[in-house]
């Protein structure tokens, strides 16, 4: 495992490690005393493995994904607030985009009321999203294009509102030890257990203090609970069941707390049994399905054969970015593209959480011939590309917005949005709607979307490039790898500066014509009689050839 690639960047992911923590901005969903247990409230029955594949074998493999919140994306009954039906009519344009898979922001009924991730029912839909009528459309809409679906599934905590949590806080039909209870409050008796906003440890109603790493009315599952971990598998399966094709795992560096402090609150041993558990019973029992786990401080492992198989590669983002922007690599791209394993990983610019990095607008200071460099680089490296929706566009932040809400605006269709026909949206539009939409980029040919597109269609139509390994040739102010699969070669060439540069490249063998790729590079380019290649690099250019 490359050591540099499964610990950096901890120090600031830590702070923000996972979805789990994203401060909704809605009241405090206080619990209140259940009607009932859980079992009365909620569906919480056995279910058995029913395996029916919608998509091909190895459909995820190298494929590019959309990263999409349902509430953001489009508006079908003009509530203001995004929806199934809304997903469901944007599907052309997503398969027109060319992405091969689709990843929903949870979708389970929540409290929150916004990012998802206080789930009061695992078995039932955002009720602001529709129906499940609704979802089972748009998945059998999504299936017909060639578009797999993954949803995010919170495994780590519940709602505070939650029948579960609240049988739990009375302690009703032995659900006591289905959370991480302590009668006296260990933040008093050993400094250290603190969650990430504050104290980890709250007052229960009826006492006793339960523990919530993220939010108080985020309390934490004890997995521990061999009865907690069947819940959650049911779930998956009922999903499963239901024809998804996936699930990806939020905040699972937090699934066990055996102590105060970093060392005993991140990354327990146990996480791995579970993470693998889960491994087995979705890609075993299961056909043509994919997992993607989050877990910024332990990349490595998490990606590993023994945890979830895939994880996605936090660090990878921040040093792309900084590449980009600083025109040096400073040496640490290279370590992180020589890691044995991130044709398994996920990768990504950014995504729905602050710690990832602001929208990639806004990094890039709206800095096009960035922005352009920045995804040719996700997209012709190894693994699964993520596309934060709205991204392929250059969307900025939500105008007036801070935090995890400013990376989160309803998506921009049209100059004046196009999101919605109500007459304010649940949030306010990109900042750039005006300039970066939908509308306005696939009417020019040189737009970021056109750009994604080309980009998209040519992983998608060589092998190398969705498959291959990767050998990095230069990595300062020019970036330079190649793929190669099956004994077929890509070269991959970035001039990360606004200069010309001269660059040479050995790219071995035997004297060999270079031929550019769908636009992207100088033609013809020639290789001496050793394979070396000399050429000169305009500022900011792309160059992809195959050789």
């Amino acid at each position: 495992m490359n050591t540099k690639f499964s610990l950096s960047a901890i120090a600031a992911a830590m702070l923000l490690s996972a979805c789990g923590g994203s401060s909704s901005g809605n009241p405090d969903p206080t619990p209140t005393p259940s009607d009932g247990t859980a079992e009365v409230l909620m569906d919480m029955s056995v279910v058995a493995v029913d395996d029916q594949p919608a998509m091909p074998a190895g459909w995820h493999e190298g494929a590019v994904f959309a990263e999409i919140y349902v509430r953001s994306y489009m508006d079908s009954d003009g509530d203001g607030i995004g929806d199934f039906q809304g997903l469901t009519s944007k599907l052309d344009y997503l398969q027109e985009l060319g992405v091969e898979g689709i990843w929903l922001l949870p979708i389970n009924e929540s409290s929150d009321n916004d990012h998802g991730y206080e789930v009061e029912n695992y078995r039932t839909m955002e009720t602001d999203y529709g129906t499940r009528e609704d979802f089972d459309e748009f998945l059998a809409q999504a299936h017909a294009r060639g578009i797999g679906v993954i949803m995010d599934y919170v495994i780590n905590h519940s709602s505070g509102a939650n029948p579960l949590f609240l049988d739990s806080d009375n302690s009703v039909g032995d659900k006591r030890d289905w959370y991480v209870w302590s009668e006296t409050n260990p933040v008093e008796e050993e400094d250290g257990w603190i969650g990430y906003w504050g104290p980890g440890w709250h007052p229960g109603q009826n006492g006793g203090f339960y523990y919530g790493i993220f939010q108080h009315y985020m309390p934490d599952f004890n997995l521990h609970n061999q009865d907690v971990i069947d819940f959650h598998h049911n779930n998956l399966r009922y999903w499963l069941n239901a024809g998804l094709d996936g699930f990806r795992f939020d905040a699972v560096g937090q699934l066990f707390e055996n102590g105060p402090g970093h060392e005993g609150q991140t990354n327990q041993p146990e996480n791995m049994d579970v993470l693998f558990g889960l491994q087995q019973l979705i890609m075993e029992d299961y056909s043509n399905r994919y997992i993607v786990c989050e877990n910024p401080a332990n990349v490595g492992d998490t990606n590993g054969p023994q945890g979830c198989g895939s994880a996605f590669a936090f660090g990878l983002n921040y040093q792309i970015m900084s590449t980009v922007i600083n025109r040096s690599t400073d040496q640490y791209l290279a370590g992180y593209l020589s890691y044995d394993r991130l044709n398994e990983a996920g990768i990504i610019l950014a995504n729905h959480d602050e710690f990832a990095g602001h929208r990639v607008y806004e990094q890039l200071n709206g800095n096009i011939d960035k922005y352009k460099l920045a995804a040719a680089t996700l997209l012709t490296l190894p693994g699964r590309p993520f596309i934060y929706y709205g991204e392929e566009i250059g969307m900025g932040h939500t105008a007036g917005a801070t935090n995890d809400h400013a990376l989160r605006a309803p998506m921009s269709w049209t100059a004046e949005g196009g999101f919605t026909e109500a007459a304010e949206p649940f949030r306010n539009h990109a900042g750039n709607v005006a300039d970066f939409n939908v509308e306005t980029a696939e009417a020019d040919p040189d737009s970021l979307l056109n750009h994604y597109k080309t980009l998209i269609q040519l992983r998608k139509d060589t092998p190398a490039l969705r498959y291959g390994s990767i050998s990095v040739l230069k990595d300062d102010e020019v970036l330079a790898y190649t793929r190669e699969h099956q004994g077929n070669s890509v070269l991959v060439i970035l001039n990360l500066s606004t200069a010309d540069v001269n660059v040479n490249l050995d790219l071995g063998g035997q004297e060999t014509e270079l031929t550019p790729l769908a636009g992207f590079g100088e033609s013809p380019l020639t290789t001496s009689e050793y394979g070396e290649l000399t050429t000169n690099l305009q500022p900011n250019s792309i160059g992809i050839y195959s050789y």
